[in-house]
């Protein structure tokens, strides 16, 4: 690696990917590679082969994935887990056919999802629980341990415990709250926000707030290091990363990392090194070591091909990626 303004390139160990549609998530499923498509289809790929399935009767919204089933949302209202042998399962069914926009699962194989004002939870035993919130619930992410749900809302976030009776601890903050992630150690909550922001609450008896400003545009994708040390954002003609050592980011400069005239819109952080993929709006993919703020190109620009979707593979040999118009393609890293 190198730190000139020309990266080393690993094109040449890009296998491309034809998708054919809107690239909405991309996950790993052991060694196969899902996508799910905004046209409502799962593509599965594994070593070149490929494999397509109408998962949804319209477009997919939000999808997560635990690396043995892939979760999907649709504008049809149902909820959709799928195999890695392409074996789909219909957890739940809206009968108002209200959107899906926002899924989660936990370590423990639990499962969250929103229709319209109301969060639903589904335990690994197959009982479920709603939640009314009020308004429309965003973003939702299970704790990293334990049966405990972060409801990203209008002016706050909500952490519920589905399985009690508890009344669930609201975190205020002025202003609609979007996507939600909780820190690889449990002590953080973060959501973005539509005024271009970042925030943050170090949880414990009485929470206390951080504040991310500054963004140019909303920062939509966040992915934490495999330390939880780091906070990777997208809204920006860079990565934007916040240092979470100790107290947290609050009065700390954050790392820019990848700056290009084109705007940031995914990262995902190496899932055992200090290494970050950045995808852009161009179509760009650089990967960056935090380490010496070194950079490889991973796939050079290409107009109107923003990149949409990342994911990793458990060992961090193979980086997946898929577009807006369609194109995808599987990294698979050199041996050192």
């Amino acid at each position: 690696m190198n730190t000139t303004t020309a990266p080393v390139s690993l094109r040449e160990h890009v296998v491309p990917v034809e998708a054919g549609a809107h690239v909405v998530g991309a996950h790993w499923l052991k060694s196969t590679l899902a996508l799910a498509l905004a046209d409502g289809r799962v593509l599965r790929w594994n070593e070149g082969a490929l494999e397509t399935a109408e998962v949804h009767a319209g477009g997919v919204l939000c999808t997560c994935s635990d690396g043995e089933r892939l979760i999907t949302g649709g504008d049809d209202g149902r909820v959709v887990a799928t195999a890695a042998d392409g074996t789909s399962t219909e957890i739940a069914r809206d009968e108002k056919r209200r959107w899906v926009d926002a899924v989660a699962l936990s370590g423990s194989g639990s499962i969250a999802w929103n229709t319209g004002k109301t969060v639903h939870a589904r335990d690994d035993k197959g009982k479920i629980r709603s939640l009314d919130v009020g308004t429309t619930p965003q973003g939702l992410v299970f704790a990293p341990k334990g049966f405990r749900l972060a409801i990203g809302q209008m002016n706050g976030v909500s952490l519920w415990y589905p399985a009690t009776e508890t009344k669930p601890e609201f975190l205020e903050w002025k202003g609609a709250h979007l996507d939600v992630v909780w820190s690889p150690d449990g002590r953080f909550v973060v959501s973005s926000m539509p005024e271009n922001a970042l925030h943050g609450w170090r949880l414990g008896e009485k929470p206390s707030h951080m504040r991310m400003t500054g963004y140019p545009a909303k920062p939509r994708s966040l992915s934490w290091s495999h330390d939880g040390l780091w906070l990777a954002s997208s809204g920006a003609d860079a990565a934007i990363v916040w240092p979470f050592q100790g107290e947290g980011p609050q009065g700390k400069a954050p790392r820019e990392c990848g700056a290009r005239h084109a705007k940031v819109t995914r990262v995902a952080f190496h899932p055992k090194a200090l290494v970050l993929a950045v995808g852009y709006d161009d179509g760009c993919i650089l990967m960056i070591r935090l380490t010496d703020a070194s950079e490889l190109l991973v796939r050079p620009a290409l107009r109107g091909s923003g990149i949409t979707a990342f994911a990793w593979d458990k060992g961090g040999k193979r980086l997946a990626f898929g577009t807006e118009d369609g194109a995808a393609g599987v990294l698979t890293l050199p041996a050192a």
